[in-house]
């Protein structure tokens, strides 16, 4: 993976939006997150499409002896998926999963982010938060018109590799932030790699620290304040964001960018 700075600024919508706003909204285009196909078949969001995240929001997995899970999805084959969806650039997009916006729904706002795609959002406090705004579900399937494949040249957000990685964590001008919870972090638990710990020189800000005692996230200022104080001083440009795969760690990139920081 190579370096690619350019962050597309043509942002016009904030990065979550509340249930209620959404109430009565016939111009979206929603996208049901849960990696439980069986949940969505049994009931989502009338017309949402299912977005997997092993399916359509990463590529297939490589050799575990390499190390890595859920890398990105090739930039053609996702625009292809994208217009099989229906999504056009003016397509106005809503995501959502049942985790609060950690089980993919943010990976998916970052995909699209990524590709400069600016009307995307993610439902704050997830499914959970739908059903209570008065939303009904429903199992039948959507019928999207296909579109071509969405246009895109290649990823416009900043991703690094490991080498990048390696000098980061070194270098007092940089902060690697891992997202995963403490106990994890402090090597203490390890439920799915195969070593406990954390990448030296990295600093912990758990992604349940995006969030409210309610499950929604914390507001703007809440959530610039806690960044800030993470960050001391080092500007956005230089924060490498990571957890176990690329998932969770695009809730702390849209909490970043909820917080104003990019």
């Amino acid at each position: 993976m190579s370096v690619a700075w350019g962050y597309p600024r043509r942002v016009t919508l904030a990065p979550v939006i509340p249930a209620p706003a959404l109430v009565g909204r016939a111009d979206l285009i929603w996208f049901d997150c849960r990696g439980d196909a069986a949940k969505y078949d049994a009931g989502h969001v009338a017309g949402a499409r299912h977005a997997s995240l092993d399916r359509d929001l990463s590529a297939p997995a490589p050799d575990p002896a390499l190390g890595g899970r859920h890398p990105l999805p090739e930039l053609s084959t996702f625009a292809a998926c994208l217009g099989r969806w229906g999504v056009t650039p003016e397509s106005h997009l809503i995501a959502y999963d049942d985790q609060r916006g950690a089980n993919a729904a943010a990976r998916f706002w970052w995909l699209l982010r990524a590709l400069g795609h600016a009307r995307v959002q993610v439902v704050d406090g997830g499914l959970p938060a739908l059903i209570a705004a008065g939303f009904a579900l429903t199992s039948e399937p959507p019928a999207p018109a296909p579109a071509p494949p969405y246009p895109a040249s290649g990823w416009r957000l900043p991703i690094v590799d490991i080498d990048a990685v390696e000098r980061a964590r070194q270098d007092p001008t940089w902060r690697v932030i891992d997202v995963r919870a403490a106990p994890r972090f402090r090597g203490e638990s390890e439920p799915i790699d195969p070593v406990a710990g954390h990448i030296p020189g990295a600093i912990n800000v758990p992604l349940t620290d995006n969030l409210d005692p309610q499950g929604a996230f914390k507001t703007p200022e809440a959530l610039r304040s806690l960044y800030e104080g993470a960050l001391a001083g080092v500007p956005p440009e230089r924060v490498i964001v990571h957890c176990g795969s690329g998932v969770t760690a695009c809730h702390t990139l849209l909490a970043l960018e909820r917080a104003g920081l990019g």
